[in-house]
């Protein structure tokens, strides 16, 4: 990873997991922030078929120096098998906004 800031996506069965899921991971400061988008419509080819559930998305922000302690705290509370996580890359942001993503983020 070349970037220094991450936005990282992980769906969910629905709203009471992502809620479990974001205050675990905002309360152990493993994202600055998580916001939560309710109404998403997945389809996916699982086991052979493809299937299309409703789902919920969160979208958390973090110093990339914590993926992989994200994502292993996002593994073990996660009720999926194979649970949706993928980081993208911050290209850029306010100055500010990325101070406050360090500040918030466990070192």
């Amino acid at each position: 990873m070349n970037s220094k800031y991450l936005v990282v996506f992980c769906t969910c069965p629905d709203r009471d997991t992502a809620n479990t899921l974001a205050r675990a991971v905002v309360g152990e400061k493993l994202a600055a922030c998580i916001n939560i988008v309710p109404g998403l419509a997945s389809v996916f080819r699982w086991a052979g078929v493809v299937q299309e559930e409703n789902e919920v998305l969160l979208v958390a922000k973090l110093a990339a120096r914590g993926y992989e302690r994200l994502q292993r705290r996002l593994l073990e509370l996660h009720p999926y098998d194979v649970p949706e996580i993928i980081a993208l890359e911050l290209a850029t942001g306010s100055h500010d906004y990325l101070n406050w993503l360090d500040e918030q983020t466990e070192q």
